[in-house]
């Protein structure tokens, strides 16, 4: 693997990050102002900072291997998505963000030009959002086959039952399209092929939103997460992705490059911890001395900036092995950086909380959504146990 970035990425690098100086961060206490106003209503703050980041030609990023983004691999998006990832709302800006981006490759690689038309397109260009159900309530969603709603054909159309949870986007006001995986075969003997995704309209009578769920007590307006009862909910039939029993083949399709999104963000996220956590210490005195000068600091500091690069180096390596051989043979790596990244991120947010002492839990310095969000990820996108399993056996599979 070649460590030096191409020309193109180092250029856009520049760009994003003067983007960043220019316009995110001055602006981050000014949404979470718009925020707490607007609610589950989009901040008319995003919608300005999205025509610049149009306007700098800094949109639609992601999508490698497709005529709708802006042709990069995984390995030149990656380090564009740690910037991206040091602001929480910044990737919505550049249209990078999930569930969205995910959604987007769903549609590009597997749906009709007619689906593409009528929900691509307008996702391509950031007038609407959406939402993935997948995850439910009443199974250990780890094991994606023990799904239990139903895609059910009726003629010309398909009748989809089921109650999700966890359904990211699903409360925001914009979010006008479902992504839904079900059993459509629950009696194939394949597991891996009784399953189907289905695009289902966020109007279509029988979608209902039974809650919000906080994460932390965190709501992530206005994007947040929901619980979703779909009743006896009818689409016409070519609404099916794919076709029956490919649900699982469309997930792995979605989910690696996913993966590696999640990763160089958490990356961008635990650069800004360590960050803030050198600044604190050098502005503190405990005990006679500048709390930078304690043994422990200086130990946590280090170990913080070890963990940090260990983990981009992995990705790095796991984008770049996506691009030469694949993501189905790249799966072991993709793991590996499931497990990694926001393991590391969850450490070093918290020596960047302790280093705050008892400002590092309050809203001051966004540790502790940080922290919220970092822990979340190990559960997001598959649980370490899953990915660890994975990697076990793929492992144990160079021994027979």
């Amino acid at each position: 693997m070649d460590f030096e970035f191409s020309d193109k990425t180092k250029a856009l690098q520049e760009k994003l990050q003067r983007f960043m100086d220019e316009n995110i961060y001055p602006n981050e206490q000014a949404y979470k102002d718009e925020v707490k106003k607007h609610g589950w209503n989009a901040p008319p703050l995003m919608g300005e900072l999205k025509k610049k980041a149009k306007a700098a030609g800094l949109w639609n990023l992601f999508l490698p291997e497709s005529e709708y983004g802006a042709g990069l691999t995984n390995l030149e998006y990656a380090p564009l998505c740690e910037i991206m990832g040091r602001v929480s709302f910044a990737p919505e800006v550049f249209n990078c963000s999930a569930p969205d981006t995910g959604n987007m490759e769903v549609f590009a690689r597997y749906a009709s030009k007619e689906m593409q038309n009528k929900w691509l397109k307008p996702l391509l260009e950031g007038e609407i959002r959406s939402c993935f159900a997948m995850t439910e309530p009443a199974v250990a969603s780890s094991d994606a086959t023990n799904i239990e709603s139903s895609i059910v054909r009726d003629g010309n159309e398909y009748v989809i039952n089921g109650r999700k949870w966890w359904s990211s986007g699903a409360p925001d006001s914009r979010c006008k399209v479902f992504i839904f995986m079900g059993k459509s075969d629950p009696n194939n003997p394949d597991r891996y092929r009784q399953q189907s995704m289905i695009v289902i309209p966020a109007d279509a009578k029988g979608v209902k939103q039974v809650r919000h769920l906080p994460v932390f007590g965190y709501d992530d307006a206005p994007h947040g997460h929901a619980e979703m009862l779909f009743e006896n909910v009818r689409v016409p039939a070519d609404h099916m992705l794919l076709g029956e029993g490919r649900g699982f083949e469309i997930a792995q399709g979605r989910l690696g490059p996913g993966r590696i999104h999640h990763c160089m963000r958490a990356i961008g996220v635990a650069e800004r911890s360590l960050e803030k956590m050198c600044k604190r210490v050098k502005s503190r005195v405990a005990f006679g001395r500048p709390v930078a000068e304690q043994t422990v600091t200086l130990e946590r500091i280090a170990e913080a900036r070890i963990m940090i690069d260990q983990a981009r180096l992995l990705t790095l390596h796991a984008a770049w092995k996506m691009d030469t051989v694949g993501n189905k043979a790249a799966r072991k790596e993709i793991a590996m950086i499931k497990v990694a990244a926001p393991n590391m991120l969850c450490q070093v947010i918290d020596w960047a909380i302790q280093a705050h002492g008892a400002g590092g839990v309050s809203e001051d310095f966004g540790l502790a959504n940080a922290y919220a969000h970092a822990r979340t990820l190990r559960l997001a996108d598959g649980p370490d146990e899953v990915h660890r399993n994975q990697i076990g056996r793929l492992e144990l599979k160079r021994w027979n």
